[in-house]
């Protein structure tokens, strides 16, 4: 496998969790790469990143980083009206490409982000990094058994302090200028994109917004009812509060004809499961690990505390080094940003039944 040579663009808070799990992955002997160049506008953002990798360049020149030689692939970590051009620069030079989600604010962007890169023919994945989570990988796992019979509904609650505060401190995500939306894209686009996953394409939906915290633009609750092609339904709701002192919580329930599943963890924990004419039981956390393992053969070093967000990095870095399509790539952020823009689009009309246009 050939040593990958990274370029990573925006230090700042995702900048730095992406810094940090290359680095432990490199000293794991996980993945064999090297961050080359680190660049942000704020030198000393940069600087301040660049004094725990060594080795690393510093610039506050995206483009000069983007073009150099000894970069094989370009990590996209601003926040998200600056994506687009960064992507498209990239995939121009030939750079192998890892970008945060969203993608962009509009999904017209979206799109023509996704054609820069597949007309350059190059390599691109996206930050949905739920795909890489253990709990959903399982519960996923256990769906698929066929004598549950049909999918009929989704629960699915998704809510977070504004991350303008506490440890995030993203100020930027009050600025729809910079930001594009507030919690439906920037949050739920992880939502979307696994319902998606566990329950196929999206017909239709209806959708309301609303903004409690005044930040112009920026909706803190998002409600949206999702049709599927299967005619399962789904239930959203994705909020922004102001309890600090309440933990990032995802909740799902899942109803089949034989089955029901519920977990309270978006990452590593316990399922609640009940099928045909059982009782009711739990697979721990512990349980759950195990089935996980089982699953991707990963060394199970790299799910200790430490590497809790480093499953994407190594899984995109592997692929890259195999010279494989990264998953997930484009293609699922593509879908997941044409089912946001029809709730946008619901919401403007009120709550209107919306097509999703060109999905599938």
């Amino acid at each position: 496998m050939a040593r990958r040579r990274i370029a990573l663009i925006g230090c700042g808070f995702i900048g730095r969790y992406h810094a940090a799990a290359i680095r432990n992955l490199i000293r794991l002997g996980a993945v064999d790469a090297e961050l080359v160049v680190l660049c942000d506008l704020d030198e000393g953002r940069a600087r301040s990143l660049a004094a725990q990798s060594v080795g690393a360049a510093v610039s506050t020149d995206a483009a000069d980083a983007i073009s150099r030689p000894d970069v094989d692939i370009v990590y996209v970590c601003v926040p998200t009206a600056q994506h687009k051009d960064l992507v498209v620069r990239a995939a121009a030079e030939g750079k192998d490409i890892f970008c945060e989600k969203p993608l962009a604010a509009a999904l017209s962007d979206v799109e023509e982000m996704a054609g820069a890169v597949g007309r350059a023919g190059v390599r691109a994945g996206v930050g949905l990094v739920l795909r890489h989570s253990p709990i959903l990988n399982v519960l996923k796992s256990l769906t698929e058994d066929a004598t549950l019979g049909r999918l009929m509904a989704i629960v699915f609650r998704d809510d977070q302090f504004f991350p303008v505060q506490g440890h995030c401190d993203s100020e930027w995500r009050k600025d729809r200028r910079i930001a594009g939306a507030g919690t439906l894209l920037e949050r739920s686009i992880h939502d979307v994109d696994v319902m998606r996953w566990l329950a196929g394409e999206v017909h239709s939906v209806r959708g309301s917004t609303r903004n409690f915290a005044d930040f112009e633009g920026i909706e803190d609750l998002a409600v949206a009812s999702l049709r599927f092609q299967s005619e399962a339904l789904a239930e959203l709701v994705s909020i922004w509060h102001s309890v600090l002192g309440r933990a990032s919580t995802r909740h799902i329930e899942l109803f089949y004809e034989n089955g029901v599943f519920i977990v309270d963890d978006d990452f590593l924990g316990p399922i609640q499961c009940q099928v045909h004419a059982m009782n009711a039981r739990t697979m721990t956390a512990g349980e759950v690990r195990e089935r996980y393992l089982e699953l991707t053969g990963l060394d199970p070093r790299l799910l200790a505390d430490g590497l809790r967000y480093s499953l994407e990095d190594y899984f995109l870095l592997r692929a890259l080094s195999e010279e494989r399509d990264p998953f997930p790539g484009f293609e699922a952020a593509v879908e997941a940003h044409r089912v946001i823009d029809a709730v946008y689009r619901s919401a403007a009309a009120g709550g209107a039944e919306v097509p999703v246009s060109g999905g599938g």
